[in-house]
This record gives C-alpha cells, structure tokens and sequence, in this order.
C-alpha cells in the first residue's frame, strides 16, 4: 500500500539546517568585512572633499586679494567639523557632526580623528600651506590614497 508524504523526515530537516548554518558562517564574515569596507570608502570620500574644500576656499580668497589659507576647518564648537572657521568663510556646505565611533570624526588636541575599526587615524591641518595629512594610524594609506 502506497501512502501520500505530507511532511519531511526529520533527516531531511537537520541536512536543511546544517547546509544554512554553512551558509551563514561563509556569508556573516564576508558582510562584516564590507561594513569595514564602507567605512574606509567613507572616510577616503571625506577626505578628498575636505581638501577640494580647502582648494575652492584658497581659490575665492586669492579672487578677493588674500593669499592666506583658511585658519580653521571648524568654527567656534567642535560639534560640527570642516565648516569652517566663522559664517563667512563656509568649507563643506553642512558640516560633519563629530562623533566618537567608527566611520565618524571627532575633533581632539587640535587633530582631525576619522576612526575606522577601532581604530584613530589622525589627521592634521597646517593652515600656512593647506595641507590636510593623515599623520597617524593604521589606515592612513587607505583613506588617502
């Protein structure tokens, strides 16, 4: 006599979750390292505009007559970053809120921190030459390259 299946075997059922617990100890590394992928995207993206910044912002003071580079990336508060140093005289057009958390910057003893990883990478502004370099940090290169 033949009987009609109406549900898998408790077999097939554990060979269904051993393969998706494969699955996902392959893919849940792969997603964390394309989380650490963004970061660093983000931050290189940052950085290239902080410096076009710098670059716009010397090319409208040379326009008006003044050779100086601007003399802060931030204004009075560090709570927002890279728009610069008073309401004349705008970098990024909003800002970068500071943050103390991977992907963010935060401003500390007068050094730019973008933070990767765990990670702090430092940058620094010399406002003689408008130079904006990572000075410290493991991805330096990375993030400037």
């Amino acid at each position: 006599m033949y009987y009609k299946r109406k549900a898998f075997t408790m077999i097939e059922l554990v060979f269904v979750i051993v393969v998706l617990g494969i699955l996902a100890a392959i893919a849940v590394p792969r997603f964390a390292a394309t989380r650490d992928d963004a970061q660093i995207a983000k931050g290189r993206s940052d950085v290239a505009a902080i410096r076009a910044a710098i670059v716009s912002e010397r090319q409208s003071r040379l326009l008006k007559g003044e050779s100086s580079y601007i003399s802060a990336l931030h204004g009075a508060t560090s709570d927002v970053l890279f728009d610069g140093n008073d309401s004349t005289h705008k970098l990024l057009q909003y800002g970068i809120t500071s943050e103390d958390k991977n992907g963010h910057w935060q401003l500390a003893s007068g050094k730019y921190i973008f933070k990767v990883m765990n990670v702090n990478n430092e940058f620094t502004y010399n406002s003689a030459d408008g130079t904006f370099k990572c000075t410290s940090g493991t991805y330096c290169s990375d993030l400037t390259n």
